[in-house]
């Protein structure tokens, strides 16, 4: 079933109120790609009630009051994608399309979403029960970071929204915990993953630097930040706290314990999902979104790429945590059995597709190095880099009658397909007869070496290697594959010579017109984004270049779709 979000709906199901009610920027796809559907359904399944009021008008009460009060507490989120990231492109220009949304116009989310629905709740209901920020948007805002949009420091977003509580990370362990306790009316200050304003540093947890001082000094919001990084693993973090104004802190407790598989399994293949849009929303248009959703399945969670660009290891993790095969095959099952199955499934995968069954042994018992990255200069020996379990996935989905095909959409790591010795060829081999529609994309991003490490990407050497794998295997299979890239401009490190060898590599080396260009957009809570604000690497002591002219950006933009050096 939908969860509901009429009040007719409340009635059919005899509710007399509702426990808790998510407000979403997205419209509400009944799916597990979609956070508040997972969240909602596992309260329901552990006896709550649970209602969502989605993209809410904001200059009227009719939506905020729909159902009234919820008896436990409001979950707050901007949706799947940061509010900024949603409206703006990385030029800032306003976007006129919004994949989730009804009817795609851009003109129901607003900007900084997440602060905009909590004095909306605020504004109509004086006292009320807490207030719970969570997704993206909060989760990599939670302590004091950069905005590129307002290009300053802002406080954590759990002191400008005036929410109660901020759940950081993957939210449902932290969610269920959180109704129970307050069902139970305990005190949720020892709950992990989660974040709350405080008078008092609790014992034991590491002081950051306040956020005054990282407003001051750039070599101390670098500080701040890697000491924040540090402490993201659930196995060996310490709760941190940042003063905040003359008499308050922000409070993040350490992270939330990493999903067991069969808790993970519960999540994907036994809550009962619609795989479509809420009727209600129905009317008001399509959702270009569904498209994709409807028919992708999530094989697990996390990545240890560690790209510095990318929000995925602080938000999700470094740990790969995969759901067991039977579990995966069981919603393949669902998925075909449900209305309006056309015989293709549009992804398998997760944030990086063939991480699939891969683990540190290390990293299990003791957590991720603090030390060193896991691919990063150079694939660690400690990680058993085998597509073995990949490969036997794929072909259990491919026995499958009802389906036609099975495409692979998220994101493959070449460099681990070079890096493994005994499957990789046959990974390669698999995905390129029988998961890709005639073009296979990758990311390299760049091919300069500065810039390369700059973003924490292999080198170009990595990338000719699996250049000269995949045509190999093309010739032999008596295919007309291509290859596609995605590449971005205007990192941080990339001088006018980077982009002049990366133009060169383009045209000499790839032979390759790109149709899209990414420009890199600063986000909150990465690597990446502090190289851009501090224009400096105090690591190794050294200046940045960063281009910051919007125009000089466009330029480099056009400039690499033009091949013109």
């Amino acid at each position: 079933m939908f969860l509901p979000e009429t009040k007719k709906e409340i009635e059919s199901l005899k509710w007399d109120r509702v426990d808790i009610i998510f407000v979403t920027g997205d419209a509400y796809i009944d799916s597990p790609y979609n956070g508040v559907a997972i969240l909602g359904k596992l309260l329901i399944k552990n006896g709550f009630k649970v209602a969502v009021i989605s993209q809410p008008e904001i200059d009227s009460s009719d939506d905020i009051m729909r159902f009234g009060e919820p008896t436990l507490f409001w979950g707050v989120t901007a949706g799947m994608v940061d509010s900024m990231v949603a409206n703006y492109t990385a030029s800032f220009k306003k976007r006129n399309r919004d994949d989730l949304t009804p009817g795609g116009v851009n003109n129901r989310r607003p900007d900084r979403a997440s602060i905009v629905y909590t004095n909306l709740i605020r504004r109509y209901f004086k006292n009320s029960v807490p207030i719970v920020l969570g997704g993206v948007e909060a989760s990599l805002r939670r302590v004091a970071h950069y905005d590129v949009w307002k290009n300053e420091i802002k406080k954590s977003i759990l002191f400008d929204a005036k929410g109660d509580y901020l759940v950081y990370g993957m939210g449902e362990k932290t969610v269920l915990e959180i109704a129970n306790s307050l069902k139970n009316k305990k005190s949720l200050k020892t709950v992990r993953g989660l974040c709350y304003i405080s008078k008092e540093i609790p014992e034991n947890y590491i002081e950051l630097p306040s956020f005054d001082n990282v407003l001051k000094d750039k070599k101390i919001f670098y500080e701040m930040f890697s000491t924040f990084y540090e402490n993201s693993d659930p196995i060996t973090a310490k709760g941190l706290a940042q003063k905040h104004d003359e008499t308050r802190f922000l409070v993040q407790n350490p992270p939330q314990y990493y999903e067991t598989q069969s808790e993970l399994d519960s999540y994907y293949d036994s809550l009962d999902y619609e795989y479509d849009l809420h009727p209600n929303e129905k009317k008001m248009g399509s959702v270009k979104a569904l498209d994709t959703i409807k028919s992708s399945i999530t094989t697990h969670r996390g990545c240890f790429g560690e790209c510095n660009f990318c929000s995925i290891a602080i938000h999700q993790g470094r740990k790969i945590r995969e759901r067991s095969e039977e579990s995966i095959l069981k919603e393949v099952d669902i998925l075909v059995k449900h209305r309006g199955f056309n015989g293709y499934i549009f992804d398998v995968g997760g944030a990086t597709a063939n991480m699939y069954g891969m683990s540190c042994s290390k990293a299990e018992k003791h957590g991720v190095c603090k030390d060193k990255r896991c691919i990063y200069p150079k694939i660690c020996p400690s990680l058993k880099v085998n597509h073995e379990k990949q490969i036997s996935l794929l072909q259990k989905i491919r026995k499958n009658r009802k389906i036609k095909k099975v495409f692979i959409s998220s994101g493959i790591r070449y460099d681990l397909i070079v890096n493994d010795k005994v499957n990789g060829e046959s990974y390669l081999k698999d995905i390129l007869e029988h998961h890709i529609s005639g073009q296979m994309k990758i990311a390299p991003e760049h091919t300069g070496k500065n810039v390369l490490d700059c973003m924490g990407k292999p080198n170009k050497k990595t990338l000719l290697e699996f250049l000269s794998m995949f045509y190999r295997i093309n010739q032999k299979l008596e295919k007309k594959l291509f290859l596609s890239y995605y590449f971005m401009t205007s990192h941080p490190n990339s001088t006018i010579n980077d982009q002049k060898e990366f133009i060169n590599d383009l045209k000499n080396i790839l032979k390759y017109r790109p149709e899209q260009v990414q420009i890199f957009t600063p986000t909150p809570s990465t690597w990446s984004t502090l190289f851009y604000y501090t224009e400096y690497d105090y690591k190794n002591n050294i200046p940045i270049f960063v281009q910051k002219n919007r125009d000089k950006k466009e330029k480099e933009k056009f400039d690499t779709i033009s091949l013109i050096s």
